[in-house]
This record gives structure tokens, C-alpha cells and sequence, in this order.
């Protein structure tokens, strides 16, 4: 093994890996890769995700390149387990739109082609395939889905979602539909509950309680002087420290009441502005910068609240280990937190001499460490009194929750069965009206396509597959049929928006005629886009972490954008 250039090849058929700076034998090079990819994969979801994601069981049905595309991305992530489900052979017409097969592997099957290939991006992947068909197995082995953690479903029609979504309810497995067609595609994960604890919000509030600071907090505050006359002091005091001083400051003028108005916040800043002895104190300005933190109200938001709300806080002995924790997390914070969740413990780097930022730091560490304490001993207290052993839910997950208490998220997914027979009908005429141009109908007489056609690609896809079922191909299959199959998919749309009590919707006949063009195609580049899609929700469901999409999504490749169908 030596150092190449970049241009030239190993003579052991190996590949060159600029990042690596060797030359390796390639199946060893895929196998090096992977590693990287995991590696960086950890600093998203961390060794907890990654432990999660190595003890995961996934089954895909279907391996065409929607479902190939999808699994190649969780294979490199360090997934478990994959199971492969595909009855087909491998045609020449999958060697233009499938990278995972190639010439040599015309007339085998493709579940064990493309699962040996998968085996070969990650050696460490238990990889197993089984030839048969998907919508079979459906119907005569519903127990089959049983074993996995989770079942990516791609490319099944109406009736096969349908029952597979009703087997996945009953086992509690975590099911993902996954469909590319021509170019449009679709995603919908069905689970009955979902919970999160580490949803990771690009934007969210730090908690620094600096507008209900906590005692041990006070008492640090107050052995700093504002006006001192060093100047070295003064430009150097933690921005934390000076806006809970000065927020205490406005409070005693003012009643007790923080900033409201925006005269208000303005003369906030100003008060903080003239606290500084120079122009150029950086902390001074982070504190002007952030004054916004101490505007925010008290206590929990909306969305904490309504999940301490939920009915599911009357825990018993079947209660899993979520609802116990928010079940304790409501007691805590109707006493000893005084309407907060514990703290985060956490605070961002600012101008500030090393003693003090560190010594504001380990008190907000302290208080964190204070409140998981009580928290873990509510926990425990709980699991004893529903008859559960008080150990069956471990230090680190308490520490966890407590630590993102502020962040949970809770995700309910109504079954396709019932959001196709009776989705939430003011959402979908909404969806159908385009803002612009009125109904998609209307557009399509302004020779214009609407800015927003996912719903009415959502729709021309059911007709297809209703479409497929009374004539036994797709629309526009067949060229020489495409004139009539266009007529017969119009009538066919109409009936089903009828169906869905949208009897005054009308579809645009360019979508129309763009539907039967696709016939049925899977293209490469929207099946790699849709499988990129479905795979990171994957991610997040099995690591539980990020808030998974709660709708129907929709890709639009005729204009490239894409849309949640909240039905």
C-alpha cells in the first residue's frame, strides 16, 4: 500500500481517496469510508443515537431505486440490521435507474443483488434478503413485520398501505411509505405515538432564568458592582450578570413588571447603554444584544403545557418510561421548580474574565445538578408506586430528560386508512386553492402551472393508483394508449375528489397530462431525493431525536420545491 497521486489507479483495482491520501483496494476503501461516515455521523446524533441505530432491525419492501436509495443511506449510517423483501428479477430496465445492480446481475434477483451490494458499503450490517413479493406477504404473513423495528414500505399502491399500515399498528412498529413517481415523490410516516426528548431545535431560547433568577443566582450577582471604576472589571463582567442586575433594577421602578411595550425594551437598552464607561465594552453590547432574554415570559411554553396536559400523565404499570419522567417532570414543576422545568445548566460563551465565567458557570451546573436530584428521586417515587422497579429507568435517561425538558415533542399519526377515506377536508380544498390563481383549474386557463401543485400531485397519485386497479396498468403506460388513459385518469381524479367531498376542486390538465407521461417511472435522481428524505426521517425515529415530519410530504420535481400535506 503506497501514497499515489490523485490520477492514478492501484494496480489491485483499488480506488484513491484524496481525503485519505492512500490508495486502498476497494472493497476495503468502502469499508474505511463507512467508518468516516459513522464517525461523523456521531457528533449529529451522538453515541446514544449511534448505539440506537446499531440495535435497529429495518425490513424494506420493495428494492427498486426509491427503496435502494434509502436503505445505501442508513447501511453507511451503521443501522443493525436490514432485511431485503423483493420478489423480482433484475431487468435491463434497472441498469439505467438502480446503481445497486449492474449487467452481470440481468435476470437474478434483485433482493439479493442489492442487498450484496449494501453488505459491501458496511461489513459490520447484518444484511439478509428474501425473494417474494411484498403486497404477498402483506396478505397471507402479517406476523412476518413482527421482528423488525421498523418497515420501510416503497413503491406499494393504495390497498397494500392500507393493510400493511393496520399489521404495523397493532405490532407497534414504526412504519415509513416511501413512493417515487416520475417526478414527484411522497413520504408519510405512520406511528400510533412518537415520543422525543432530544429534539434539537435550530432556534430555541437559552435557559438562564435571567428575569427569574433562582437564590444561589441572586446571591452571585450581588458580589458584583456594576459601578465599579475599574475599568478592567467593568468590561470584563459576564452579560448574564449585568442584564439580571439591571432587570432587577427596572422591577424595583416599576412595580416588579419586566419590560412589555416596545417604548419600554427600548428604554430597557438604554438603561443598559448607560451603565457602560467606554465605547468599546463588548459585554455591554451582549448584554443590549440579548436584552431580548429577559423579555421572554416565565414559566413553560405551550407546548410543554399541553403535553403535561395530556391524559397520558395518569401513569400505571403499562405507562412507558416517557410518560413516567413527564408525569414526575408535572410534579416537579408544580413545586420545586415554581412553574419551571429544571434547569439546562448550560450557559454561551461571552466577554468575560476566566473566574467569573467560570464561577457562573458551576452555579448554573450546581442548580442543574439540584433539580435532576429532586427529578430523578420523582421518578422513582412513581415507578415504585405503579408497581415497576424504581432502577428500571436508568440515571443517564433522567439526567437526559431533565436536561431538555423545555424541548419535548410528541408526535401522533392518524392512520392512512382513515386520512384516505376521510382526510381533514378544509385542509385539502386549501391545499387544492392556490393563492395566486384560485383553483388549479383556474391556472391552467391562465396557461400558467400554480406556485403550489402538491396537492394536486397527492391527488392525480391516489387516482393512479385507482386508475391501476380498474384497468390493471398505470396511465400512460403504453404510448399508444396515452390519449385515452389521460380522459379515463381525469374521470378517474374527479371521482375520487368527489368521493372526498371536494366536488367543486378541479385539477390542472397540465398535471394531468404530466401524470400519464410519468407512467409510473421511477427516475434515479428523484428516487435518490425522496430515499434521502425517508432515510433521515428513519434516523430520527429510531434515534429519537429531531422532531420526524408529521404530514404527507410531497416533493414537486416539476418545479423542485416541496410541501407538508397536513390531512
Amino acid at each position: 500500500m503506497v501514497a499515489r497521486d490523485s490520477t492514478e489507479k492501484s494496480p489491485e483495482t483499488g480506488q484513491y481517496w484524496p481525503e485519505l491520501g492512500w490508495c486502498w483496494p476497494e472493497e476495503e476503501a468502502y469499508a474505511i469510508a463507512s467508518r468516516i461516515i459513522m464517525k461523523l455521523s456521531c457528533r449529529i446524533w451522538g453515541e446514544q443515537g449511534q448505539a440506537a441505530l446499531e440495535k435497529a432491525s429495518v425490513c424494506l419492501l420493495n428494492c427498486g431505486p426509491t427503496g435502494s436509495e434509502t436503505l445505501k443511506n442508513l447501511v453507511l449510517g451503521g443501522v443493525g440490521s436490514i432485511t431485503v423483501v423483493d420478489g423480482s428479477k433484475v431487468e435491463v430496465g434497472d441498469l439505467g435507474n438502480n446503481f445497486m445492480v449492474d449487467e452481470s446481475s440481468v435476470g437474478e434477483s434483485k433482493a439479493k443483488c442489492v442487498c450484496a451490494f449494501l453488505q459491501e458499503l458496511n461489513d459490520a450490517v447484518k444484511a439478509k434478503f428474501i425473494e417474494d413479493c411484498p403486497e404477498e406477504l402483506i396478505e397471507t404473513n402479517p406476523s412476518f413485520f413482527s421482528q423488525f423495528t421498523l418497515v420501510i414500505a416503497t413503491q406499494l399502491v393504495e390497498d397494500s398501505m392500507v393493510k400493511l399500515d393496520r399489521i404495523c399498528r397493532e405490532g407497534n412498529i414504526i412504519l415509513i411509505f416511501a413512493r417515487s413517481y416520475g417526478l414527484m415523490g411522497l413520504v408519510r410516516i405512520s406511528v400510533k405515538e412518537h415520543t422525543v426528548i432530544e429534539s434539537k431545535p435550530d432556534h430555541f431560547l437559552d435557559d438562564l432564568r435571567l428575569n427569574n433568577p433562582w437564590p444561589e443566582l441572586t446571591r452571585f450577582t450581588e458580589t458584583i458592582d456594576l459601578n465599579t471604576t475599574d475599568a478592567v472589571v467593568h468590561k470584563h463582567t459576564p452579560y448574564i450578570v449585568i442584564l439580571v442586575k439591571i432587570a432587577e433594577e427596572w422591577g424595583n421602578t416599576h412595580g416588579g413588571n419586566l419590560p412589555s411595550t416596545k417604548e419600554e425594551k427600548r428604554q430597557f437598552k438604554d438603561l443598559i447603554k448607560s451603565k457602560m464607561i467606554t465605547a468599546d465594552e463588548e459585554n455591554y453590547k451582549e448584554a443590549m444584544e440579548a436584552s431580548y432574554k429577559v423579555f421572554s415570559p416565565r414559566g413553560i411554553g405551550a407546548n410543554l403545557q399541553k403535553i403535561i396536559d395530556d391524559s397520558c400523565t395518569e401513569v400505571d404499570s403499562n405507562s412507558s418510561d416517557f410518560w413516567v419522567m413527564v408525569a414526575a417532570l408535572k410534579e416537579f414543576i408544580a413545586s420545586e421548580g415554581g412553574g419551571e422545568t429544571p434547569l439546562e445548566g448550560s450557559i454561551p460563551d461571552m466577554t468575560s474574565s476566566t473566574e467569573l465565567y467560570v464561577n457562573l458557570q458551576k452555579t448554573y451546573q450546581a442548580k442543574a445538578e439540584a433539580d435532576f436530584l429532586v427529578m430523578e428521586q420523582r421518578v422513582r417515587n412513581l415507578l415504585k408506586k405503579i408497581g415497576r422497579d424504581p432502577a428500571s429507568i436508568s440515571k443517564a435517561n433522567i439526567k437526559s430528560f431533565s436536561k431538555n425538558a423545555r424541548k419535548l415533542a410528541v408526535c401522533r399519526y392518524r392512520l392512512i386508512e382513515e386520512e384516505f377515506n376521510s382526510p381533514v377536508q378544509s385542509e385539502l380544498q386549501k391545499y387544492l386553492t392556490n393563492e395566486d390563481h384560485g383553483t388549479l383549474q383556474e391556472a391552467n386557463s391562465l396557461k400558467v402551472l400554480p406556485e403550489n401543485t402538491a396537492a394536486g400531485l397527492y391527488i392525480l397519485l391516489r387516482a393512479a393508483d385507482r386508475f391501476a386497479v380498474n384497468y390493471n396498468k398505470f396511465p400512460g403506460q403504453f404510448d399508444s394508449e396515452m390519449d385515452e388513459d389521460i380522459s379515463r385518469l381525469k374521470t378517474t381524479a374527479v371521482g375520487l375528489l368527489n368521493d372526498l367531498g371536494c366536488n367543486s376542486s378541479a385539477l390542472s390538465e397540465d398535471l394531468i397530462n404530466e401524470m400519464c407521461r410519468y407512467g409510473a417511472s421511477e427516475l434515479h435522481v428523484v428516487s435518490a431525493f425522496v430515499g434521502g428524505v425517508a432515510s433521515q426521517e428513519v434516523i430520527k425515529l429510531i434515534t429519537r431525536q429531531f422532531i420526524p415530519m408529521s404530514g404527507t410530504f410531497i416533493f414537486n420535481g416539476i418545479d423542485n420545491n416541496s410541501q407538508l400535506l397536513l390531512l
